[in-house]
């Protein structure tokens, strides 16, 4: 436990920010996300209802916790999100309430999301043709994640931040594309790697692009690109703009260039477990103790206090042994 109260770890790192799981299910079957068919979905019983997401966020907004990010799965096939976000909204304390979606359905719940008091809105998109688009989701329909992207700059929130996994031979080509969209809109597109979440073997390596590619691109288009220091909630991306372009990118390298010294983040799975780290395995189950809030403070302390140094992502792609057991959990059941 901190002096302080503050949820601070043994490497003097100061949490202010929860991502919150509300559903390991989702409408889409993207590759690097689950598997086509097979996975096991948690019944709506397991689930942290959203007066327990509430009491847990309120305990950890006392603890100095400001900024939340609500995921999934897709969070917006939980049945009436807004009414989670008014809750949240309304805790003494939390500044910043984001979502990070596929944007399915997003146009259609817009207004009543951004009026409940969401912020920023985070859209998952790796692809711009239908036809892609529609392969690497398993069945998407690209132009609904464009309606869902006109609605978010339509009701105000600002930015609007598109996340696209780049991947060897699937999207790597469309770099170009992406980084057209950034001089023509204000918008932020922010690639990233191709992460080991969830992956029993070394099958991930053969989608893996390294983020220097993105670079290499601007520069063999001629593009000159400027460093960016103010994009709001940047998080670990590191920010550009292409000269004379309305919006910016980023470049998030959690394998290659991990950004573990100053994470910030801590998780909440939709089944109650925190997570102090995506990629290991340790989690520790809140939703026994919820109603007893020097109990939620000494948990999520235990949970910092086993949360280590960096990830070691990097030494699953060259191979090394790990120190730690990662998770087998799918990014869908952990929240992203």
């Amino acid at each position: 436990m901190t002096s302080s109260g503050l949820l601070i770890d043994k490497f003097n790192r100061i949490h202010d920010y929860l991502r919150i799981s509300v559903t390991d299910r989702c409408n889409l079957r993207c590759v690097y996300c689950m598997p086509e068919e097979g996975m096991t979905f948690e019944p709506d019983e397991r689930l942290l209802n959203y007066d327990e997401i509430t009491e847990v966020v309120r305990v950890l907004a006392e603890m100095g916790v400001r900024k939340l990010r609500i995921t999934g799965g897709e969070p917006l096939v939980r049945r009436d999100l807004y009414v989670l976000i008014r809750q949240l909204a309304a805790v003494s304390g939390i500044e910043d309430i984001a979502l990070t979606t596929n944007a399915v359905f997003f146009a259609q719940q817009a207004e009543r999301l951004r009026e409940a008091g969401l912020t920023r809105i985070n859209i998952s998109l790796d692809s711009l043709r239908p036809d892609r688009f529609k392969l690497i989701t398993r069945g998407g329909d690209v132009a609904r994640v464009m309606a869902g992207i006109e609605a978010a700059q339509r009701v105000g929130l600002y930015p609007v931040k598109l996340n696209v996994v780049l991947m060897q031979g699937l999207n790597d080509d469309e770099i170009d594309d992406f980084l057209q969209m950034t001089i023509d809109k204000d918008i932020q597109v922010r690639f990233i790697e191709y992460m080991p979440i969830g992956h029993q073997d070394d099958t991930w390596k053969l989608r893996y692009v390294p983020l220097s590619s993105v670079l290499d691109r601007c520069s063999e288009r001629g593009w000159k690109v400027e460093e960016v220091q103010s994009v709001k909630g940047n998080g670990p991306s590191q920010n550009y703009r292409i000269a004379g372009g309305r919006g910016s990118f980023g470049l998030i390298h959690p394998v290659s260039d991990h950004f573990c010294a100053s994470c910030n983040r801590l998780r909440l799975t939709a089944d109650g477990n925190i997570k102090p780290c995506l990629y290991w395995s340790h989690e520790f189950n809140v939703r026994p103790l919820i109603g007893d809030d020097r109990a939620i403070r000494e948990l999520f302390y235990q949970a910092l206090d086993v949360k280590p140094e960096s990830h070691e992502m990097a030494k699953a792609l060259q191979g090394d042994a790990q120190s730690h057991l990662p998770t087998v959990r799918r990014m869908s059941q952990i929240g992203g």
